[in-house]
């Protein structure tokens, strides 16, 4: 096998594990880092492929601009969710910090769906 194959097929083998990653982790924040991390091989990929004008794109917009909004979103989210527990009361439901990082998400994705409804 020559050093370029070798380089493609780690590089495949590199963005098939980093998108599992992505998609099956139950901590959002390292989703978003798996995600920036999935941008920037894909950037290889574009680059290994002759394509620059892509690899410059997806470098860009795709690893730079969306994760820093994503990244965002998760410290609004987690602001939200830390006002929420400073003014409901205490009632001993999921203490622990793991839970909060997988329910996340789904308040998130419900109130994305409420938006879009028209309800905010």
């Amino acid at each position: 096998m020559t050093t370029g194959l070798t380089f493609d097929l780690l590089l495949a083998t590199a963005l098939l594990w980093s998108a599992w990653r992505t998609l099956v982790t139950p901590d959002i924040f390292r989703a978003v880092i798996l995600f920036i991390v999935f941008g920037l091989l894909m950037t290889l990929a574009w680059a290994r492929l002759a394509a620059p004008d892509i690899a410059l794109a997806e470098a860009a917009i795709g690893a730079g601009l969306t994760g820093a909004l994503l990244l965002d979103a998760i410290g609004v989210l987690r602001g939200r969710e830390q006002d929420d527990q400073s003014s409901a009361p205490l009632s001993g439901e999921g203490g622990s910090t793991g839970s909060q990082t997988v329910s996340a998400p789904r308040r998130w994705l419900r109130h994305l769906g409420a938006t879009l409804r028209g309800r905010s």
